[in-house]
């Protein structure tokens, strides 16, 4: 049985790297060594006082500590990670062009009011959540032990359960609405005879490279 430490070395690259830097990110609220309105979206700010990193940070903060906090990393860590070592094995590149592609479609979303988020890495883990259903769509994924349903079933499943808990769905839809964007434009419309147009750009191909050098 391998320690936790090994496990974690275990895990590919931007899985990893994505999951470590959501739980750093919480973890120094929780230490009030940041403040989520220095980091949450706002373009107002962005625009008016060039403060371009929020376009990026929002996508870090799951949420304080709490048991839907961990629901999220366990997200990132089962089905990110099975993405990553099964139809995106030796293509990380691919798999951080997905990731990057899903976080601009959501930017892009939030110009909308009504589909305004402070932030939007519940709406980037959701869409994981998405593909891997489309990736995997007859493998049995068993809810808490209270019954068994296809893959392909889970991401409308959970909607469903935030429905029931009162939980915003929003969020969830976004990332439904950008995982199927993404999943129609890399493998539906090439099915059909149309042109993958989302293929992996060249300094994504570079990045990946150095993410791999620095063993990350």
């Amino acid at each position: 049985m391998s320690s936790p430490a090994e496990y974690y070395n275990s895990l590919p690259p931007v899985s990893k790297a994505y999951g470590t830097i959501c739980f750093l990110t919480t973890t120094a609220f929780q230490l009030g060594l940041i403040n989520p309105l220095y980091i949450y979206l706002d373009y107002d700010l962005v625009v008016k006082q060039l403060q371009i990193w929020r376009l990026v940070t929002n996508f870090f903060f799951l949420g304080p500590f709490s048991i839907n906090f961990a629901i999220r990393l366990l997200l990132i860590a089962r089905y990110g990670v099975q993405l990553e070592r099964g139809p995106f094995d030796k293509r990380t590149a691919d798999f951080l062009w997905m990731m990057i592609f899903a976080a601009l479609s959501l930017l892009v979303f939030s110009f909308v009011p009504a589909l305004r988020s402070p932030f939007l890495g519940i709406s980037l883990v959701f869409m994981l959540v998405y593909i891997w259903a489309r990736e995997y769509p007859n493998a049995q994924v068993n809810i808490s032990g209270l019954f068994t349903l296809k893959g392909f079933y889970l991401p409308w499943v959970m909607l469903g359960l935030n429905v029931i808990f009162g939980s915003q769905l929003l969020p969830d839809l976004m990332g439904i609405v950008v995982g199927h964007l993404y999943y129609f434009l890399t493998e539906l419309h090439p099915r059909a005879g149309g042109r993958n147009i989302l293929k992996t750009p060249l300094w994504v191909n570079n990045a990946d490279t150095r993410l791999l050098h620095v063993g990350i």
